[in-house]
């Protein structure tokens, strides 16, 4: 009897209980499965969220400083008071060539403060790879925001003053006849151009990457001046722009504020054109960019049609997440005519 009791209290569980087990725990196993699966997703989606987050942030950080500093001319107040500026119509001045210029007299157009093409890439300079067909341009002149202490040669600089007209020059020695610091001053020039490339430093064979890119006034040593091209973001898909434009007659009370945004080469900017407002003035700079993750993401189709400035584009119906974002920026150095 004792035998039998002890074999009793030894014995294992049963095939039945054995299954239980299997099945309570199978049920387990496929719980936190499906919650560390859903885990993993939720991460990624916000990741790729919060990265889009960031460079749109960052394209916009990138853009408005130089915006907010259009038509910064030092101590002159405006850009028609360089004597040696330069329109595309006329001929370069001697010794302001530039290497790689974007079109004739790109860089010393002063005239045209900023600017840009519509739909389209259409200055002088290769682009990068390809440009974006519907992408388009701004480009944009002004001063450094600080005067230059040690001249450079090879170098373009805008040497300013307060009571006489301004000069374009090249190298470290100012033009004779200009008074001493602080009634004159040298500032580098910036001649500054953006634009969307089809493809970018991230591109891999059959996978081409858009990106935001920046044609670059620098200095060139011996060689001189030259334009160069620059990727400031890949994973840019488009840039859009419209100028608010102050349209109203110079004297009258509304004067001052915009009335109207344009697209750039709008027939009201454009002295050529039958509709040119010679009264017009920019005022303020609306931008959108398109910006398309870095990576394809499983289980994500962006069937999103995207309508923003004059663009209306159908779903991708890809796996990149895709985002839009816009700001508008006021010149703070734009002058109204009078």
């Amino acid at each position: 009897m004792t035998a039998n009791l002890s074999r009793k209290r030894v014995a294992g569980v049963t095939l039945i209980e054995l299954m239980v087990a299997m099945a309570i725990g199978s049920f387990l196993m496929i719980g936190a499965m499906t919650v560390f699966m859903q885990s993993r997703t939720t991460f990624r989606v916000n990741e790729s969220i919060s990265r889009l987050q960031e460079n749109a942030r960052f394209v916009l950080d990138m853009v408005e400083p130089e915006l907010r500093m259009t038509s910064y001319f030092g101590l002159t107040t405006r850009a028609n008071k360089f004597d040696n500026r330069a329109t595309p119509l006329q001929p370069t001045p001697p010794g302001l060539a530039v290497i790689g210029d974007c079109g004739p007299n790109w860089s010393i157009d002063l005239a045209r403060e900023i600017g840009g093409n519509n739909n389209g890439y259409a200055w002088g300079c290769p682009a990068f790879g390809a440009a974006q067909p519907l992408a388009d341009t701004l480009d944009i002149h002004r001063a450094s925001e600080d005067p230059v202490g040690l001249l450079q040669p090879g170098t373009m600089y805008v040497q300013t003053a307060r009571f006489r007209n301004g000069l374009i020059f090249v190298g470290n020695v100012i033009p004779p006849g200009f008074l001493p610091a602080p009634q004159s001053q040298p500032h580098l020039l910036r001649a500054i151009g953006f634009y969307v490339s089809q493809n970018s430093s991230q591109d891999t064979p059959g996978n081409p990457v858009p990106s935001l890119r920046m044609k670059t006034l620098v200095g060139g040593g011996f060689l001189g001046p030259t334009v160069v091209d620059q990727e400031i973001l890949p994973g840019v898909e488009d840039f859009q722009v419209q100028f608010g434009v102050d349209t109203d007659i110079i004297g009258t009370p509304t004067r001052g504020s915009v009335n109207r945004y344009v697209n750039p080469n709008d027939p009201i900017l454009n002295p050529l054109a039958g509709a040119f407002l010679p009264d017009a003035e920019i005022l303020s700079v609306r931008v959108w960019f398109r910006l398309r993750a870095e990576r394809p993401e499983q289980g994500y189709v962006d069937i999103n049609n995207y309508v923003y400035a004059d663009q209306n584009v159908p779903p991708p119906n890809d796996q990149f997440r895709r985002t839009v974002v816009s700001k508008t920026v006021y010149l703070r150095n734009a002058r109204k005519a009078s």
